[in-house]
C-alpha cells in the first residue's frame, strides 16, 4: 500500500513516502500491561545509569581508564533506552503509528548506533579485562586514561560512521509495495522490505553491520577470555584464579545478558517458524532489559562501587557485604 501523501518524481519511478506506518504490538491481547511494564524499565534504566555516571564522575579514585568505559557504557545504555522506549511507548499506547520518512530515518539510526556502541564498549571492557590479567605489569602503560580515551572516541566515530552508511543506503530506496513496517520502531530490515528497487547494497551492508557490530565483538570476547583462562592456568594459584576471575564476574554477566537473548532470538528465528509478536516482543526486550540491568549489575557486583557508596552515603557497614555477595 502506497501513502497517498508520498514524493513521486516526473517519471514515476522513484516514490518516497512522507509517512510510515509502525504496525509493531497490534493484535496482542492485554498489551497496555506491556507498555506500562516498558516505562518502568525505562524509569529504572534512567535513575540506574544516571546514578553510576553521577558516582564515577565525583569520586576521583574511579576515575581509571576501566571507568572511563563503565561511564561510557551507562551513557550508551541511557540514550539507547531514550532513543527507543519513550518513542515506542508514544507510538502503541498513544496511537501514534505514523511516523515521517525523516522521523523514520533518525529513530533508525539513533537505536542501531546506541545498541551497537553498547556491544562495542563490551569489547572494550574485555580488552581491559584482557590486558589487567595477562599484562598486569604493563597494564598502567597500555590502558592508560588517555589511551583508553583515544579508544572510545574512535570507537563513537567508527560507529557513527557505520551507521550513517547503513541509514543514508535507504534514501537511495523506493516505496511502492507499502508504507507499513512490520516492528516496533523503524528497524532497518523491515523498512528495506518495502522497497520495490534493488536493495543488493543495503542487504549487504546490514550483513556487514551484522559482523561487524554484533558476531566479530563476540567472538573478539570469548577470544579474550580464552586467552584470560590459558594466562590464569600458566601463571596463577588456585587463589588467584579466583580473584582474578571475580574481577571479571560483573562483565561476563553483562555479555551474557546482552548477547544471549539476541543469539536466542536469531536461533529460534532460523530454526522455527517463530510467530511475528513473539519476535517483536523478544527484540523489544533485549532491546530493554539489558541497559536497565547493567548499572544494577556494576553496582552490586564490582568493590570499588561499593566502597564509593558506603563511604559518600554511610551505608551501614553490615549491609554492604550482603550486597556484594
Amino acid at each position: 500500500m502506497i501513502s497517498l501523501n508520498s514524493t513521486v518524481s516526473p517519471n514515476a519511478t522513484f516514490v518516497r513516502p512522507l509517512f510510515f506506518y509502525i504496525n509493531g504490538f497490534s493484535n496482542i491481547p492485554h498489551v497496555k500491561y506491556y507498555y506500562i511494564f516498558l516505562c518502568c524499565v525505562y524509569a529504572v534504566t534512567v535513575l540506574g545509569n544516571s546514578f553510576i555516571m553521577f558516582i564515577i564522575y565525583l569520586e576521583p579514585s574511579l576515575h581509571t581508564a576501566k571507568y572511563i568505559v563503565v561511564f561510557n557504557l551507562a551513557v550508551a545504555d541511557m540514550c539507547g533506552s531514550t532513543a527507543l522506549i519513550p518513542k515506542l511507548i508514544d507510538t502503541f499506547l498513544f496511537d501514534s503509528q505514523f511516523i515521517t520518512y525523516e522521523a523514520c530515518l533518525a529513530n533508525m539510526f539513533f537505536v542501531h548506533f546506541f545498541t551497537s556502541m553498547q556491544s562495542l564498549i563490551l569489547v572494550v571492557l574485555a580488552y581491559d579485562r584482557f590486558v589487567a590479567i595477562c599484562f598486569p605489569l604493563k597494564y598502567h602503560i597500555i590502558i592508560s586514561n588517555n589511551n583508553m580515551m583515544v579508544i572510545i572516541a574512535v570507537t563513537w566515530k567508527f560507529t557513527s560512521a557505520v551507521m550513517l552508511i547503513l541509514v543514508g543506503l535507504i534514501t537511495r530506496l523506493s516505496f511502492c509495495k507499502s508504507t507499513v513496517v512490520d516492528s516496533y520502531f523503524c528497524d532497518h530490515g523491515p523498512v528495506i522490505q518495502l522497497a520495490c528497487n534493488n536493495t543488493f547494497p543495503n542487504v549487504i551492508m546490514a550483513g556487514i553491520c551484522i559482523t561487524m557490530i554484533m558476531f566479530a565483538p563476540l567472538a573478539l570476547i570469548l577470544l579474550s577470555y580464552t586467552c584470560i583462562i590459558f594466562a590464569l592456568l600458566k601463571t596463577a594459584s588456585r587463589k588467584g584464579h579466583l580473584k582474578a576471575m571475580k574481577t571479571c564476574t560483573s562483565h561476563l554477566i553483562l555479555v551474557a545478558v546482552f548477547y544471549l537473548p539476541i543469539l536466542a532470538t536469531y536461533i529460534a528465528d532460523m530454526t522455527s517458524n517463530l510467530h511475528p509478536n513473539a519476535r517483536i516482543i523478544n527484540a523489544s526486550l533485549f532491546s530493554a532489559i539489558p541497559p536497565m540491568l547493567n548499572p544494577i549489575i556494576y553496582t552490586f557486583k564490582t568493590e570499588e562501587i561499593m566502597d564509593v557508596i558506603g563511604r559518600r552515603y554511610k551505608i551501614n557497614k553490615l549491609i554492604i557485604p550482603i550486597l556484594k555477595q
